[in-house]
């Protein structure tokens, strides 16, 4: 009875060790895949605080709240979705990530033509009357661009962890969903109240919490404008970057090698700064190719929408 008892803890000791080790590489792969959508959640991060604007500040964090419940039920769907690929027909992974890196050029490129021509469609049919309705559509509207960018976070995550086994593999998307979902809204939701935490320091009896408050307050305005500039960028980098790199996988190699040879050349010649300044030129050129492609989409577009008679917004 003794010897049994002794061989079940011996085997229960195997089971928990091996668990243990399983969760540590979930761990340290969820670490790595997580660094690889680094920009996308910038994006995240940068985009979604334009959707809460114009509320009262009562609503502000219910709306964020809505907002990620509705991110982390995306990231379900597109977690089963994207395991169903990743063991069935993995080779589609890579056109799926191009064509959410296409979306993503064409959303940047769209951006700088309005910064250009000085046309803003979301300022002009920005709803006037932010109630249920408006705050309805406006959460639908941050829901579905919350989809895009979370599969790419998602495809990108997976094909990280590709050649692990499915256990390992569910288990990484969904520690990389939870954490960036609670990252990227608990940043927004730190944004958006900015402004409020500034008013109540503002009426603080010390001197040196009003100067802060009133230091936050100022500073809101070009924090959501620099939020601005970092997503739009954000996106055309990202983009551009699948793009190139898709390109190279499905077989045509010239684009990111160029890319490529040209950074650790850089990255070479500069001792030190070297690995900064490789990532700068593949952070630039990513750019370029986000630009070049979402150019040639939003000229499709806007020739599409006028051959129609209709505006392209």
């Amino acid at each position: 009875m003794a010897g049994g008892l002794a061989a079940l803890l011996d085997d229960i000791a195997a089971i928990a060790k091996l668990a243990a080790a399983s969760v540590d590489d979930i761990g340290a792969a969820a670490g790595r895949a997580s660094a690889k959508a680094a920009a996308v959640v910038v994006d995240d991060a940068a985009v979604t605080p334009k959707y809460v604007q114009g509320f009262t500040p009562q609503r502000e964090l219910p709306v964020i709240w809505k907002i990620a419940k509705g991110s982390l039920l995306n990231k379900a769907i597109i977690i089963v979705l994207a395991l169903l690929l990743s063991q069935f027909v993995p080779w589609l992974l890579t056109p799926l990530l191009m064509v959410g890196g296409t979306y993503l050029a064409f959303e940047g490129t769209e951006k700088l033509w309005e910064w250009l021509t000085g046309h803003h469609p979301e300022a002009e049919n920005a709803a006037v009357d932010l109630g249920p309705e408006a705050e309805k559509q406006m959460v639908s509207g941050a829901i579905r661009t919350d989809f895009i960018l979370s599969a790419e976070i998602m495809v990108i995550a997976l094909k990280e962890v590709a050649q692990e086994s499915l256990f390992t593999r569910t288990g990484v998307l969904i520690v990389v969903a939870l954490a960036i979902t609670a990252l990227v809204y608990g940043v927004v939701a730190l944004i958006v109240k900015l402004d409020d935490i500034g008013l109540a320091l503002t009426k603080r009896p010390r001197e040196a919490s009003q100067r802060l408050g009133e230091l936050l307050v100022k500073a809101m305005p070009v924090i959501l404008q620099v939020l601005s500039v970092v997503g739009t960028f954000a996106m055309l980098w990202v983009g551009g970057h699948i793009l190139l790199v898709g390109v190279d996988e499905l077989g045509f190699h010239p684009p990111y090698q160029f890319v490529h040879h040209l950074a650790e050349a850089v990255g070479h010649a500069v001792p030190g700064v070297g690995g900064a300044l490789a990532w700068i030129v593949e952070t630039f050129f990513s750019m370029v190719a986000g630009v070049v492609v979402g150019a040639v989409v939003v000229a499709v577009i806007h020739l599409i929408a006028r051959l129609r008679g209709k505006p392209a917004h």
